[in-house]
This record gives structure tokens, C-alpha cells and sequence, in this order.
């Protein structure tokens, strides 16, 4: 008999719908051709919700949500809506609520995507940053004094316990293991780099380390270890991104580098990212925005989405569906494809959702 998911779609605003349509059409071929079943719910939060009711997300969201097997998101940004009201009360939200203590980045050029880094390719450009994703200095953890005034004070602090440093790395350490370039065939060893600023942030990145070293060294023998400082890091990526395989940080430096490597890779327009609780539910999104300037147009990119897509069927445990869905993806990209611009791309949306899902039912 073969296993059904559960899974909430949210389209939300802008693009985000179009996309996400392109996504599940690409899902529907994956599981008719490897022998699985996905059962959709749609869920209307976003903007025109939040504009119609004054409800940004209902309290009983996150209990609905947390009973699929995985969510599949568009994208969420409105531009009748002041930012961050619906970043911070749909997305941030769903991400504490849910406990989705991971985001996972896959930084992957693809086979024909114009990448602003001189002489690198698909070859050099292959890696994937974990990022903390609960706790650190997003959390908002300290206050202002005295507003408005000339001794106003502010403080936000970098707080992070070991429980919440020690789940992020085994999850890491188990990736690497699983996904790093030794599985997948492209190096002797698998290799887990800690990115973080232990000469500055003396006492959090202290803990990250330790804690990185004694797990490393009581549960992860055949796993290579390398530190990183942050700044180095981006100096890196762009210099010498083969050097990476499997990058593990905290909230804010994984942040800021996931930004620069998705434009390493090609833009906004090919990035995916997941936000995962490996015993909960997840989220997968493509990390590009709404761009409502698209929106109806039948010209946006929807590669990114469906990569989010491949990336929750590999969460879930269908890896081969996911693998085919990359392999299809990859052809799209160097034999078909003009460019990852909206508009250019010599087809229109629902031409590359076509495509893939095309070449995924074979």
C-alpha cells in the first residue's frame, strides 16, 4: 500500500500562488512516478487575508498545521501591508510556534545559471549551510530605555542555551553524513565547518564550539571537522566555494550568508530553503519574496519553489523522488532555459512547471 502525506499548502501573496502551483504539479508527478500520495489542504494566510480581516494568523493556526506531515509555502509579502507585520506575524510566528529549529540551505549552481563569481560552476558551488533557527539574537531578548531621549539605550542580546546549540548540531553532523560530497561521491571524506566569531563573541561562539568539538568527537569519528570566523566565511564563498560541504551557525550569521550565497548561485530566483522540526512539521519555501510587480503575468520563475518541493520529499524520506526532481531540474536549467529572470526565461511559468514535471514522470 503506498504512504499518503499530509500537506498544508500555503500560496499567500504576490507570486507566491503561481509558484506554488508549479510546485505541487511537479509533486503530483514525483509521487504518480515513485509510488506515493500527497493530500493537499490550502490555507489562505497572507496579506489579502490579513487586509479582509484584520487577522494576521488565527491562534488555532499553528495546532491545525502541526497535524501535516510537511507545509508547502509560496511566499508571503504584500505591498498594501506595512513589512514585517506579516514576515513577523505569519512566517517568524509559524517558525517558533512549530518549532522549526533548523533552516536548511542548499547553495547549488545549477547547470546553465549565470553565477557573478569569475570562473566558478556547478563543480565549485555546491554546499549547504544549517542554520539555527530558534534562538540567538532574532529572539529579541533585551529592550530599550529611555526612548526618544539623548541617553536612550537599547539592547538585543545573543542568547542561546546548549540545548538549542547541541539539537542544531547533531542535526548538522547526521546531514553531513547523509548529503555531504563523500555521499554523494564527490570527495574522500565528509567534511562539517562551524561558522562562527570566537574571537570576538567570546562567550556564545565558546559554546558553539565546545559543543561542536565534544559531539563531533563522541558521536561523529568519521566526520571531518573545520571552524570558520563568519567574516572569512564570506570572503570565501566567493573565492573559494569548493572548499565548503556542509556549513552549521547560529540565527544571524546564517542569515547573512545564506543571502550571499543564494546570489552566488543565481539569485533569489533558483533558491529554496526549508524550515525544519525533524519531529515536527516542516516549511519549505523558495527564498525569493512575493515580487507583486509579476504577479498574474505568468512570467516568474518558479524553479525555486519546486526545488523547495524536492526538498521536502527528501524530509519526508522519499530521497529518489527528490533526487529526480534535482536531476530534471538541473536539464531544465542547461539545455532549456534562456535565463532565471522573470520574463526571460523563454517560457512562461506554467511552461517550466511543465517541463520539470515533464521530465520527472519520464
Amino acid at each position: 500500500m503506498s504512504k499518503t502525506y499530509k500537506i498544508a499548502v500555503l500560496g499567500g501573496d504576490g507570486t507566491g500562488p503561481e509558484v506554488a502551483v508549479e510546485g505541487v504539479k511537479v509533486l503530483n508527478a514525483a509521487a504518480d512516478t515513485y509510488g506515493f500520495k500527497l493530500d493537499y489542504t490550502d490555507f489562505d494566510f497572507g496579506g489579502e487575508r490579513y487586509i479582509r480581516t484584520g487577522e494576521v494568523l488565527p491562534d488555532s493556526a499553528s495546532g491545525e498545521l502541526s497535524q501535516f506531515d510537511s507545509i508547502f509555502l509560496g511566499a508571503i509579502g504584500h505591498p498594501d501591508v506595512k513589512p514585517g507585520i506579516l514576515e513577523k506575524g505569519i512566517l517568524l510566528r509559524l517558525r517558533f510556534e512549530l518549532d522549526q529549529y533548523i533552516n536548511l540551505r542548499p547553495v547549488k549552481l545549477y547547470p546553465g545559471v549565470d553565477t557573478p563569481i569569475k570562473d566558478k560552476g556547478p563543480a565549485e558551488i555546491d554546499y549547504v549551510v544549517v542554520r539555527e533557527n530558534s534562538g540567538g539574537i532574532y529572539t529579541g531578548t533585551g529592550g530599550i530605555s529611555q526612548k526618544g531621549t539623548p541617553n536612550e539605550v537599547a539592547v538585543q542580546s545573543m542568547v542561546y542555551s546548549r540545548f538549542q546549540v547541541e539539537r542544531c548540531l547533531r542535526y548538522a553532523f547526521d546531514y553531513a553524513k547523509k548529503h555531504g560530497k563523500k555521499a554523494r561521491g564527490k570527495s574522500d571524506e565528509n567534511t562539517l565547518g562551524l561558522v562562527g566569531k570566537t574571537n570576538v563573541l567570546t562567550y556564545v561562539f565558546d559554546l558553539w564550539e565546545r559543543a561542536f568539538n565534544e559531539i563531533g568527537e563522541q558521536d561523529y569519528t568519521d566526520i571531518r571537522r573545520d571552524y570558520y570566523h563568519v567574516d572569512a566565511t564570506c570572503m570565501w564563498m566567493v573565492k573559494n566555494p569548493e572548499w565548503f560541504d556542509v556549513l552549521v551557525t547560529g540565527n544571524m550569521f546564517g542569515d547573512i550568508i545564506t543571502d550571499l550565497g543564494a546570489m552566488t548561485q543565481g539569485g533569489m530566483g533558483i533558491a529554496a530553503g526549508g524550515n525544519i522540526n525533524p519531529e515536527g512539521v516542516s516549511m519549505f519555501e523558495p527564498i525569493g519574496g512575493s515580487a507583486p510587480k509579476y504577479t498574474g503575468q505568468n512570467v516568474i520563475n518558479p524553479l525555486a519553489a519546486i526545488c523547495a518541493g524536492a526538498m521536502m520529499l527528501d524530509t519526508l524520506g522519499e530521497t529518489e523522488a527528490a533526487n529526480a526532481i534535482e536531476t530534471v531540474v538541473a536539464d531544465v536549467t542547461g539545455t532549456k532555459m534562456k535565463s532565471m529572470a522573470a520574463g526571460r526565461m523563454g517560457y512562461s511559468t506554467t511552461e517550466v512547471g511543465d517541463l520539470v514535471a515533464a521530465g520527472v514522470a519520464g
